[in-house]
């Protein structure tokens, strides 16, 4: 369902050299699955964030909060669908991320929290779920023959 870009963001400023060590510890090793989950988070974090910010007033912060959620979602989690082998699910999920991209800009554009907290629910949902069949995936992932010795 899901195929993993060969690459994901941008330039970083040097200020988050110690958010970049902490990220790239939680995906050295990190699985698919798990970074997929790593996205969710993040998007969670982002949302959360540009909420904070529309009550504090800061709206470069909002906007660069609004901007980084939806790219995650346009770029790490519609980006990575394997549309062909994902079937229904890939379409639904396609559809979902479609609509929180439409979500998030126009929360961005008129300072909507209730379309944040929207999103936000929505998000959490999609990261419940896809914690609660880490167990099958990881399953499935050992009950898999290694097909390469390296």
């Amino acid at each position: 369902m899901f195929s993993m870009p060969q690459s994901f963001g941008g330039h970083r400023p040097r200020t988050n050299a110690y958010a970049d060590i902490g990220a790239s510890t939680a995906t050295d090793d990190a699985s698919p699955h798990k970074l997929i989950g790593l996205l969710y988070s993040t998007v969670l974090s982002d949302i959360h964030t540009a909420r904070g910010a529309i009550r504090r007033g800061d709206m470069p912060a909002k906007a660069r909060a609004i901007s980084r959620a939806v790219r995650i979602v346009d770029e790490g989690l519609a980006g990575v669908l394997d549309m062909p082998r994902g079937g229904e699910i890939a379409e639904r999920l396609a559809a979902l991320y479609d609509y929180l991209v439409r979500r998030l800009t126009i929360a961005n554009l008129h300072n909507d929290e209730a379309a944040l907290a929207e999103c936000a629910g929505l998000v959490d949902t999609m990261k419940d779920g896809w914690e609660g069949i880490a167990a099958q995936v990881h399953a499935g992932a050992q009950a898999a023959p290694a097909t390469d010795a390296g």
